[in-house]
């Protein structure tokens, strides 16, 4: 299964944001350690924030933070959050896609079963258990 450059960078910033949870970070901190676009970011920390993943502040000494311990954020769900409007394949689509076969398909169902699997397994990881605590 490939992710979206979208969740990788939601991924990555948790990881920062993670190693260092009481301090609040930039925008342009973050894009600039991650080596992207800060406007791209902002808006995969929008989602973030929707989710109650990170915690956003306005003005002098704001930025943002995790919304709660690193330990309790599931992979798999970030996943599911962060990839949740992206069918992935035409099928999956909410409007039923346009393939031909779908009617009398049997490939959705495993792949709806692998995709399953495959958040499931995330699951049985967190944030935590991803961030580098040192060199």
């Amino acid at each position: 299964m490939r992710l979206m450059s979208f969740t990788d960078f939601g991924l990555r910033a948790l990881m920062l944001l993670g190693a260092a949870p009481e301090r609040a970070r930039t925008t342009e901190d973050l894009a600039q350690a991650l080596g992207i676009s800060c406007n791209h970011l902002v808006k995969v920390l929008q989602h973030l924030a929707a989710s109650g993943y990170v915690h956003t502040m306005r003005g002098a000494g704001g930025g943002v933070r995790l919304a709660r311990p690193a330990a309790s954020i599931r992979l798999g769900e970030v996943v599911a959050w962060l990839e949740r409007d992206q069918p992935l394949v035409e099928c999956f689509r909410a409007d039923g896609g346009a393939c031909p076969l779908t009617p009398s398909c049997r490939l959705r169902g495993a792949l709806s079963r692998a995709r399953a699997a495959f958040l499931e397994s995330l699951n049985g990881e967190t944030l935590a258990d991803c961030i580098m605590t040192g060199p």
